[in-house]
């Protein structure tokens, strides 16, 4: 009985442990990529010329180390070395990691709230013998006490467009799901493939909206506190489109390599659960940026 224990102990080392990969060197060097790429921006703020190199050379180093990195634990899943506890553990930790985004866009949901509906018809409504802005009625949009000209941007057009192209891409990451989950590989490859496809489109679009904006409707990051929002707001939103569009992408070339199945399958779950955030945050900057 206790040879027989100790084999199967042997045969299944980690069965009911938690997986300890042997020591790395991958976060010494993603650590002096980052430091190299936070010190060539300020290199290049301050106008020292070797400042884009040094930016170059970090981000560089940064996804070579992304690239190694997690394709090292992406042969670990492909040996078996994860069990149960890797995945709860894998799981915990993407919910975490998407409620830190909700915070993020919270908070700059939160400003332009209050730059909306309390800042700006405090201005307003202050005596001008008290203020420097003599004149100024407030209102939404504004570019506030100076008046720069401009105009803001519609919701009807390449807004509307986009909306669109996104709530699309849940529909056909979802169907992609329902693929792997019933075996049917063509489905799951098919659904990946048209999601990626419908993000870069996406992204395409409101590349083309940014430079209308800036050279026929004078918004710019310029353009007072309704065009610092505007572009805060897309513009980081247009940047987790980007991350999930090129792990869609990732996802997509391990499923036509045979990976998943439909026990075990989180690395597409985890990037699903991305791109649905980044789906309702949109539909929240449509209403609140373009539509009200």
């Amino acid at each position: 009985m206790n040879a027989s224990h100790a084999t199967t102990a042997a045969a299944t080392p980690h069965a009911t442990h938690y997986y300890v990969p042997q020591p790395s060197l991958y976060p010494i060097f993603l650590s002096g990529g980052m430091f190299l790429l936070a010190l060539g921006f300020i290199l290049l703020m301050n106008k020292f010329a070797p400042g884009p190199w040094v930016m170059s050379t970090g981000a560089a180093v940064i996804i070579y180390v992304l690239f190694k990195w997690f394709g090292a634990v992406i042969a670990e899943n492909q040996r078996g070395d994860y069990t149960d506890w890797e995945d709860q553990s894998f799981r915990q930790g993407m919910v975490w990691f998407i409620g830190s985004e909700v915070m993020f866009f919270a908070a700059f949901f939160a400003a332009l709230f209050y730059c909306r509906t309390i800042s700006v018809p405090a201005l307003a409504g202050m005596d001008p013998l008290f203020t420097l802005y003599q004149g100024y009625t407030g209102g939404w949009p504004t570019s506030g006490p100076k008046g720069a000209s401009f105009t803001p941007m519609g919701a009807w057009g390449i807004p509307a467009i986009n909306t669109a192209l996104l709530l699309t891409s849940g529909v056909t990451l979802t169907w992609a799901h329902w693929g792997l989950m019933k075996g049917k590989r063509s489905q799951l490859n098919l659904g990946l493939i048209l999601t990626v496809l419908l993000g870069v489109t996406f992204l395409g679009f409101q590349a083309y909206e940014y430079h209308h904006a800036y050279t026929e409707l004078g918004l710019t990051m310029g353009a007072g506190v309704y065009g610092a929002t505007f572009f805060m707001l897309t513009g980081f939103h247009g940047f987790h489109v980007t991350l999930g569009a090129i792990m869609l992408a990732v996802v997509a070339g391990r499923s036509l390599s045979g990976h998943f199945d439909a026990k075990r399958h989180f690395a597409f779950e985890a990037v699903a659960w991305y791109w649905h955030f980044v789906d309702v945050v949109w539909l929240l900057l449509f209403v609140v940026i373009y539509w009200l």
